[in-house]
């Protein structure tokens, strides 16, 4: 007797089990394509990131050249008579 009621107890809380796991269960496929969705953002925003830092030094370039181009403008007027 004490048998049937430890195998009792035992289906009933793996029937609760499943019924808890179904849920999440059937969310999978949804999450699965969430979690793609944000890999391919974050491919997108690590592209955009190697972007943002290349132009960062072009821009570093091109303010060093402006500052040479200055310098050689004053030292062309301060030349001048």
């Amino acid at each position: 007797m004490i048998l049937w009621i430890i195998v009792g107890v035992a289906l009933f809380s793996l029937l609760v089990l499943g019924l808890a796991v179904r849920p999440v269960l059937a969310r999978v496929p949804e999450l699965h394509r969430a979690v793609r969705r944000l890999m391919l953002k974050q491919e997108a925003l690590e592209r955009l990131q190697a972007k943002a830092e290349a132009l960062q030094e072009r821009s570093l370039v091109v303010a060093d050249q402006a500052g040479r181009a200055a310098d050689q403008v004053a030292a062309i007027r301060a030349a001048k008579p």
